[in-house]
């Protein structure tokens, strides 16, 4: 089949289209009596067409080779509605521990194919046990593809990486439906997400996504949501014991649904063409053990990545000695097979923020360049919302950096502000209400994005202008005045009966001298009574504007009321912005020896810096 033919097909056939032009290199002729060589197949071998196809499709190809752009097929895909079933995977401890246990359980039972990206792939103990069930599944036959960002994963040789490239030395050979073994040797392909080598700086994939054989509808398996691959994110410390100052967040797994047998593409498959989008990016580079050479000299490499293999066998099987993830493990066969939704679900991307230009300038022109996007689709929503007339109910919201976008022209004039938009839907609907938790000056991690919250978001929905100013002003005039944080005027304001921000931690945080632990809130999810989001975005600037991010919009009470559990929990963990016991936990904050006071003392000339430097879209 020519180049031309074949990315017709795709093009026809596969919604997402994630085809590759490079056709399949020579099989090696093995002369019989030495099928036991590692790049032969056994003698009992089978061609499978479907397996070349797949495989041909996940084959890495030089982004100078490719015939398509794969970031312009992704913006005008037609992306289905897909049958489901999920399960979330919520911040409680015991969900830590699951969702490692789940994705080590997830590679080391795939049979033909594993796809993972990640925005932060550290190589700690997490990390590397990670990567050595990533080897023993390329060693069992699973072709297995890695991708990871270059800033959120900056290493200064990707070693650990580099040495699951050399599993595929020992790689098995890819089992077809049937479980027989084809002639298609398994390999691990890892490819650096927009390589700083390249100059690409400012456009990020935030993506943490694992899919599992893919392309077969009644074994497929994706994972998605705020968790990277770190010990930060699963409650453990390296040696086993808890870790109390965790981030607290948030994931779904989703498989074929009830209807999925009506479907030409699956949740598995679109998951999967999506990645193969992701991967074939310009900016991306692809690593090997050896940088001059993408062919194996056997043994060459032995001696120089020998140690880092035997580490991450040895911390996979360390983790999986813990016994917590020892326990979920044994769990895991249940797990996997009660407790989910029935829903529908649709992918949606960011891919064109890659591209797009004039970010800050061109936000609505840019937003209607990708009906696939995250915020399109919300706007589409809520369009719908407004046009069956619904008045009543409510939206919850909860990400950890969470702004409402202001955004000008070249000329400096506002030509769109999310708050003001909000309030005059709010004022033109008094039934519906707007829920939102995210970090407090207690909890942050980062510092310039809760300056941005506290400063500039809650004020422009809770405060007047005139108020505003007061607020901003300094610490002695606005927040520790108390004729104007006590006065009837600020009370009314804040206690607004339709916009509620809650912000986690709380006084009796052990930070302050208390014995409560509060963690760092990194869940990102938006729910409403039957429909929401699920992904990796924080709806802050630069998720909005710059990152890639995805996720899957659902349709389904039932995820809705999982969901709502997961926010009371976190409410009930919080306080309220503007509340007299919010202002008394940001007094303690400041008047401790922690880390934190400094830079909450100082909120308001970072707000001011930022502002003044034209730097809030960049965080």
């Amino acid at each position: 089949m020519n180049h031309q033919k074949y990315l017709l097909m795709c093009l026809m056939v596969i919604t997402l289209v994630g085809c590759s032009s490079l056709q399949q290199k020579e099989i090696q002729q093995c002369p019989p009596g030495t099928q036991n060589l590692p790049d032969c197949p056994p003698g009992d071998a089978v061609e499978d067409d479907e397996i070349t196809e797949i495989y041909d499709r996940r084959t890495w190809v030089p982004p100078s080779k490719l015939k398509f752009d794969p970031i312009l097929l992704g913006k005008q895909a037609q992306i289905p509605v897909n049958s489901s079933r999920i399960k979330v995977i919520g911040p409680s401890h015991d969900d830590a521990m699951r969702s490692l246990a789940t994705k080590i359980w997830l590679i080391d039972h795939a049979q033909h194919t594993i796809d993972v990206t990640y925005y932060i792939f550290k190589t700690d103990l997490v990390g590397y046990a990670i990567l050595g069930a990533l080897c023993n599944a390329v060693e069992r036959g699973v072709d297995v593809r890695i991708m990871v960002d270059s800033i959120g994963s900056l290493s200064p040789g990707h070693t650990g990486l580099r040495a699951v490239e050399t599993c595929t030395e020992n790689g098995g050979f890819v089992r077809n439906a049937k479980g027989q073994i084809t002639t298609k040797k398994a390999r691990a392909q890892v490819v650096i997400f927009n390589a700083i080598t390249k100059f690409q700086f400012n456009r990020r994939s935030h993506d943490k996504l694992l899919i599992i054989d893919g392309s077969f509808a009644d074994k497929a398996v994706v994972m998605t949501g705020g968790r990277n691959i770190s010990l930060d994110y699963y409650g453990i410390n390296k040696d086993g014991s808890e870790d109390l100052d965790v981030f607290r967040d948030l994931e779904i797994l989703s498989m074929s649904g009830k209807h999925s047998g009506d479907e030409k593409h699956t949740v598995g498959m679109v998951s999967e063409i999506y990645y193969s989008l992701l991967f074939s990016h310009k900016g991306n580079r692809r690593i090997w053990p050896n940088e001059a050479s993408s062919e194996f000299d056997k043994g060459k490499f032995e001696n120089r990545y020998i140690s880092k293999r035997i580490k991450a066998q040895e911390s996979l099987s360390t983790v999986k000695a813990f016994p917590e993830i020892k326990q979920q493990l044994n769990n895991m066969p249940d797990y996997m097979n009660q407790g989910f939704d029935e829903v529908q679900v649709r992918l949606s991307h960011q891919l064109s923020n890659l591209t797009n230009k004039e970010v800050t300038t061109n936000v609505v022109e840019n937003l209607e360049r990708n009906p696939n996007s995250i915020l399109y689709l919300m706007s589409q929503i809520l369009g719908d919302v407004k046009a069956r007339g619904i008045t009543s109910g409510s939206l919850q919201i909860v990400s950890p950096y969470l702004f409402s976008g202001q955004y000008f022209d070249e000329e400096g004039v506002l030509i769109y502000d999310g708050a003001e938009e909000t309030l005059k839907w709010l004022s033109e609907n008094p039934n519906l209400k707007l829920e939102v938790i995210t970090n407090s000056v207690l909890t942050s991690d980062n510092f310039f994005t809760q300056a941005i919250i506290d400063m500039g978001m809650a004020p422009r929905f809770l405060l007047t202008p005139k108020l505003q100013k007061v607020w901003l002003s300094s610490n002695k005039k606005g927040e520790f005045n108390p004729d104007i944080v006590e006065s009837d005027e600020w009370k009314q304001l804040i206690n607004h009966p339709q916009i509620f921000f809650y912000q986690t931690g709380r006084s009796d945080s052990s930070i302050l001298g208390g014995d409560e632990h509060y963690g760092k809130l990194h869940a990102k999810f938006i729910y409403g009574d039957e429909v929401g989001f699920v992904g990796t975005s924080n709806f802050d600037y630069r998720s909005n504007l710059y990152n890639n991010e995805m996720g899957f919009f659902y349709k389904g009470s039932d995820v809705s009321n999982e969901l709502a559990s997961v926010f009371e929990q976190l409410k009930a963990t919080s306080y309220r912005w503007g509340s007299p016991e919010w202002l008394e936990m940001r007094k303690k904050v400041m008047q401790s020896d922690s880390s934190k006071a400094g830079p909450a003392r100082k909120q308001r000339g970072i707000y001011k810096t930022v502002r003044a430097l034209g730097l809030e879209y960049l965080l």
